[in-house]
């Protein structure tokens, strides 16, 4: 069995896999970074693990939280980096390796998910827009700061916008729901936009995911197909592959 770990800006995700072959995964879970220890116990339930594959865009120290538990195990993690071409996705960013790992496993889930031009949206702590063309070339996207940090950004910036809990309105009347609707408004704005760029080829899709991807996932006003964890989908590929 492969671990593949995706370790996120607030919560790491876990997922085991087959080696080869095998559809679906075997297990999976989720967990804030305080609670990283707990890993310990998939390696104890699972010792079958014959191999610790995944992207970390959280820093050195979970990096070294995650070899520790593994070290305990007998294996030795393996951190995808990015790299111009992998798994029929080629990598134009002006310098491949300044991707970050987490976009670039995404972007491989989705060419593993859907063969036509996409739109791969991610919407967590930061919300990231990337451009997909059919033939499989990343041609660049958005990072933008994703909902919560709109709304919060609002209420820390400015005396008279405080955080409070609003609803969406496509004609906001009160100041709670304007905030609430402009950061909404913000990130289908965003979305759509890029959108354009891929929009009239054959089959062009939005794959969205993340934690904050309901809150606006119906004001979008293009094809869309909701899916979670391509960034474990992007690793299991790669792993795989390897």
């Amino acid at each position: 069995m492969i671990l593949l770990i995706d370790a996120g800006n607030t919560r790491i995700k876990w997922r085991l896999v087959a080696p080869r072959g095998e559809a679906g995964w075997i297990a999976e879970g989720v967990l804030v970074h305080e609670e990283i220890a707990s890993l310990r116990r998939v390696f104890r339930k699972h010792p079958g693990i014959e191999r610790v594959f995944g992207c970390n865009v959280a820093g050195p120290q979970v990096a070294g939280h995650v070899t520790n538990l593994a070290a305990a195990a007998g294996l030795t993690p393996e951190w995808l980096q990015p790299s111009a071409e992998c798994c029929g996705v080629r990598n134009l960013y002006d310098d491949p390796m300044q991707l970050g790992a987490d976009r670039w496993a995404a972007l491989i889930g989705a060419r593993t998910v859907h063969a036509g031009a996409a739109l791969v949206v991610t919407a967590g702590t930061a919300t990231t827009v990337d451009l997909l063309s059919a033939e499989g070339d990343f041609r660049g996207g958005l990072i933008l700061p994703g909902v919560d940090l709109m709304l919060r950004a609002l209420a820390s910036r400015t005396a008279q916008l405080p955080l409070a809990s609003g609803r969406f309105s496509p004609t906001p009347r009160n100041t709670a729901d304007a905030i609430h609707s402009g950061c909404l408004q913000a990130q289908a704005g965003a979305v759509e936009r890029m959108f354009r760029s891929v929009a009239a080829q054959q089959n062009a899709i939005c794959l969205l995911g993340g934690g904050a991807a309901d809150s606006f996932a119906d004001l979008l006003e293009l094809p869309l197909r909701r899916i979670e964890n391509l960034v474990l989908v992007g690793l299991a590929t790669v792993a795989r592959a390897g």
